[in-house]
């Protein structure tokens, strides 16, 4: 049994954390923490899980026991940065949920999160874990970025078709839509109920710190610098990421052969589902789980491709993600602690 600490774990991905890994049969979670409920239980701030963890909160700075081997950052971004340093000290293994460690080069941070980054030494040690493309860095690796719930939603969709050469990567338009959740659990104007509810608007058009993470993969794909054009929306659903992606297809390529494309590079990834044509990914049928349901069609028309996925932001595009990189990390089958079926409406 491995010991693990969810440091975080009172926010939505700490929960889901707490939710798949009381059933994960390898893992036992030794400590918890939290800035809010110090010293509470944990059954007492969530009563759905009193049946499976007899654990209390510790405080935000506490120190994982020593038989801890790998440690899940929960933390809003900015607080990563401090906690990775000692922890990589001590020996653990990390897997970090927040944007800390996502991007490579460290002048990226003031421009997209406007703060400087305070360890930038420790960005070439972690792996990208998009696990279905990054699965031999995530197996070697000791510390983990975990993708954001937008770049992951995205990646999978255009990934298939940068790798193979169907589109021309210039004109690659992201548009996608998320439910409240991922704002996280700290309400604000924005998140209220009565501001969300019955509205659908976009924001931080032109400037979503997620686009240069998509850029990132995309680029190291497609082998050639990657700019494109990405646009988020909220939606007044609880969870739930769907995305549409465009982009001109290069002369001669087929429905067929962007079908055969995305089925080869999915054959092996358990999460990923290619759906039958004619059928359209729905946040509806992944929710709770950790699947991505895909699309591809081929507008003869305006000969362009595109790109749909639907993934549960909190799961697939979150804590899941987080749960298959720690069974690759460890050797594990994939698909340990993550068989759960999507709660279905």
């Amino acid at each position: 049994m491995t010991n693990i600490a969810i440091h975080g774990a009172a926010g939505y991905t700490g929960q889901e954390l707490l939710r798949i890994l009381a059933g994960h049969p390898e893992v036992e979670v030794a400590q918890v923490t939290s800035g809010s409920f110090e010293g509470r239980a944990v059954g007492g701030v969530f009563p759905g899980l009193a049946p499976f963890y007899d654990l209390r909160f510790a405080g935000r700075d506490a120190v994982p026991p020593a038989e801890v081997e790998v440690v899940f950052l929960a933390l809003p971004h900015g607080e990563a940065m401090g906690a990775v340093p000692p922890l990589l000290a001590a020996g653990k293994r990390i897997i970090d949920l927040s944007a800390d460690f996502r991007l490579q080069d460290p002048t990226a941070y003031p421009a997209w999160y406007q703060r400087a980054h305070t360890a930038p030494e420790f960005l070439p040690t972690f792996a990208y874990g998009l696990t279905e493309w990054c699965m031999e860095e995530v197996r070697e690796a000791r510390a983990v970025a975990n993708p954001g719930c937008y770049p992951t939603g995205a990646l999978l969709a255009i990934l298939p078709a940068l790798a193979a050469g169907l589109i021309d990567p210039t004109t690659l338009i992201v548009d996608a839509k998320s439910g409240v959740s991922g704002a996280g659990v700290k309400a604000s104007e924005t998140t209220h109920f009565v501001h969300a509810n019955e509205s659908l608007k976009a924001y931080r058009v032109a400037h979503h710190q997620h686009t240069p993470e998509i850029e990132q993969m995309a680029t190291k794909v497609a082998g050639q610098t990657m700019t494109l054009s990405f646009t988020p929306h909220l939606v007044p659903m609880n969870r739930g990421i769907a995305t549409t992606a465009y982009a001109a297809l290069h002369p001669g390529v087929t429905e067929e052969t962007v079908r055969n494309a995305y089925a080869a590079r999915y054959a092996q990834a358990p999460f990923v589902r290619l759906l039958p044509p004619g059928r359209f990914p729905d946040t509806a049928q992944v929710r709770g789980s950790n699947q991505c349901h895909l699309q591809v069609v081929v507008d003869e028309r305006t000969r362009r491709l595109i790109m749909l996925s639907a993934i549960d932001n909190l799961v697939k595009g979150a804590s899941g993600q987080a749960v298959h990189n720690l069974n690759v990390m460890l050797g594990w089958p994939e698909t340990t602690g993550l068989g759960a079926p999507p709660v279905v409406p």
